[in-house]
């Protein structure tokens, strides 16, 4: 898939949250199994209401998300018995949620793009921790991006995450990381392009 110019916005138009379930659906129940298939094709998350969603579009298709949610218990409140007892001091967690790539679109480029957003919409509202369900075979990608381990797996076999926490420092890393890497790549593609002429 040719993903041409990209958008990054946080949703707010009913044709994205629409796409939102949509791709929630096709991540979340086609691809990993986790909820049961519906007729309509959508899933709507149970903290839909909550959830604040940043989102990548390509020509106004919904091709990347993840989202934030700040209000307690989160959903690992549910699944893990004295959540905060595991995790360093803080004053104002934050929970991340459903990040999802269309299969197609998957690169670098959109990956980073949610990430660099959602990192840096973190740090303005001053969040001191963020929690995340990371899937078990992406563990490795998320230690890479700045979180750490705690706690026992969750989930039911073969759909397991591992519970992982980012303190404030690691959001202000991860969006300068991410800068780095977009300066990196612009600097790539203008010597490609000059190489070419």
């Amino acid at each position: 898939m040719n993903t041409g110019a990209l958008l990054y916005k946080v949703a707010e138009t009913a044709d994205e949250f629409r796409q939102i379930h949509e791709l929630n659906y096709r991540t979340f129940v086609d691809e990993v199994g986790q909820h049961p298939p519906n007729r309509k094709r959508r899933r709507i998350d149970r903290f839909h209401d909550e959830n604040t969603y940043y989102i990548c579009l390509a020509d106004g298709r919904l091709i990347g998300m993840v989202c934030t949610r700040d209000r307690r218990p989160f959903s690992l409140d549910q699944k893990i018995e004295n959540l905060d007892e595991l995790l360093p001091a803080h004053q104002r967690p934050v929970e991340i949620r459903l990040l999802a790539v269309e299969k197609e679109a998957r690169s670098p480029q959109v990956f980073l793009g949610l990430m660099r957003m959602m990192a840096e919409a973190c740090a303005a509202a001053d969040y001191d921790l963020a929690l995340v369900s990371a899937l078990k075979k992406q563990s490795k990608l998320y230690q890479h991006l700045g979180f750490r381990s705690f706690g026992p797996d969750v989930g039911k076999p073969p759909v397991l995450f591992q519970p992982m926490y980012m303190n404030r420092e690691s959001f202000a890393a991860l969006a300068d990381r991410v800068k780095l890497l977009d300066s990196a790549r612009c600097l790539e593609r203008d010597e490609t392009k000059w190489n070419q002429r």
